[in-house]
């Protein structure tokens, strides 16, 4: 058994962040059931290209182990059937924006009233204060307004934003993971709490050592391209034809680099002697390092560096890391279906969870799933049945 057997999810949430947290409950064994508006569904379904057989690759990396039911909550009977999952649901996420999930005609308090166990999650872009109220958001207004924007980039250069929406997908971490610990609580009291996570937050949070640095010296983050704003080295070093990634934390791995690039004065050297040193001095060292690593192509020295234990890479692309975990036996990739996916990124006891169903078409399970909630279109009927059971 999956370690959420058991646990149904009503998924009411859009794009990434909600449906991420749904999908990530789904691989742990959840029966997670995507709720989607009937004319075009999750709006990820149109982002693309690119696409495989017609359907957004973006939704597919979003959506497996889900099922589909295209519910209109402006029309009676579909609301109706809406509240009977509620009703029947240990989890509920939606990612509205604050109060539009009540004006709909599911209203969390009321919901919990008649499912008292049930754990409900909003995802919101800036928090459900009245003034954040009306402000909507997207990764990469998040990305810009949560300050990630300001310490991404060149020096020299505009601020750029992450590769991949991170606050979305920190965001999406953080449901899940708040989601979970009101379950545990849940066992012991029968209650559900309501889990409240915003993008703000996460961008916040993926500030890390930025936003700490802020809050507690005063310092305000600013970019710097690839070097590290407290630990060098900790950057990228030109070779003869391509950059390698160095990393290194503490002063004995410094000592083995140094050794290992024929500069074993270096660590004496008092301008290298500490990281606090290295900080202040790190041009010249990458002047020091690149006089040496230039003679060589990339291949070379991660040979070299990886015999010194010294942690060292290239700058894959996509395609090359997806290779370098298939070559690492991480099977990164599963086919279901005939259709290529992502693979669930954890192990449980060794192995990966299972993908039970590809990312579902708009509504493919509509029909199995009404007449599974078999409900009229009288919502206080549905209340009263429940009441009952």
């Amino acid at each position: 058994m999956a370690p959420l057997d058991g646990i149904l999810v009503a998924d009411f949430s859009r794009v990434l962040a909600g449906p991420l947290a749904a999908m990530l409950l789904g691989d742990l064994g959840a029966d997670v059931i995507k709720v989607e508006r009937p004319d075009g569904g999750d709006d990820t379904r149109a982002w693309g290209p690119p696409w495989r057989d017609d359907v957004s690759t973006y939704y597919l990396g979003l959506n497996r182990n889900k099922r589909s039911i295209a519910l209109d909550l402006k029309d009676a009977g579909d609301l109706a059937l809406a509240r009977e999952l509620a009703a029947r649901a240990d989890v509920l996420i939606e990612s509205f924006r604050p109060g539009l999930i009540g004006e709909l005609g599911l209203d969390l308090d009321a919901l919990r009233e008649v499912n008292p166990g049930l754990v409900t999650c909003s995802v919101t872009a800036f928090g459900s204060g009245e003034t954040a109220a009306g402000l909507p958001g997207y990764d990469f207004l998040l990305q810009a307004m949560g300050g990630l924007m300001s310490v991404t980039g060149s020096p020299a250069g505009e601020p750029v934003k992450a590769g991949t929406a991170v606050v979305d997908l920190v965001c999406g971490l953080l449901a899940a993971n708040g989601i979970q610990a009101a379950l545990i609580e849940r066992a012991s009291t029968g209650v559900g709490r309501h889990v409240e996570v915003s993008l703000m937050d996460s961008a916040l949070t993926t500030l890390l050592n930025q936003g700490s640095a802020w809050v507690a010296a005063g310092v305000k983050g600013r970019r710097r391209g690839n070097r590290h704003p407290s630990i060098v080295p900790y950057e990228t070093y030109a070779t003869a034809d391509r950059p390698l990634a160095i990393a290194v934390g503490n002063e004995r791995i410094f000592v083995r680099l140094c050794e290992a690039l024929g500069l074993g004065e270096l660590p004496a050297d008092e301008r290298f002697a500490s990281n606090e040193a290295r900080v202040a001095h790190a041009d010249e060292l990458m002047e020091a390092f690149e006089a040496v690593l230039r003679r060589e192509p990339a291949a070379h020295w991660l040979d070299v560096l990886r015999a010194a234990k010294v942690p060292a890479g290239p700058i894959n692309g996509v395609d090359e890391a997806f290779a370098l975990a298939e070559e690492l036996g991480m099977e990164p990739v599963a086919e279901v279906d005939g259709l290529p996916l992502v693979t669930p990124p954890l192990r449980l006891d060794g192995e990966r969870p299972e993908i039970r169903r590809a990312p579902p078409r708009l509504d493919e399970h509509g029909d199995e799933l009404r007449k599974w909630l078999h409900v009229r279109d009288d919502a206080a009927v549905v209340q009263e049945r429940v009441q009952q059971d």
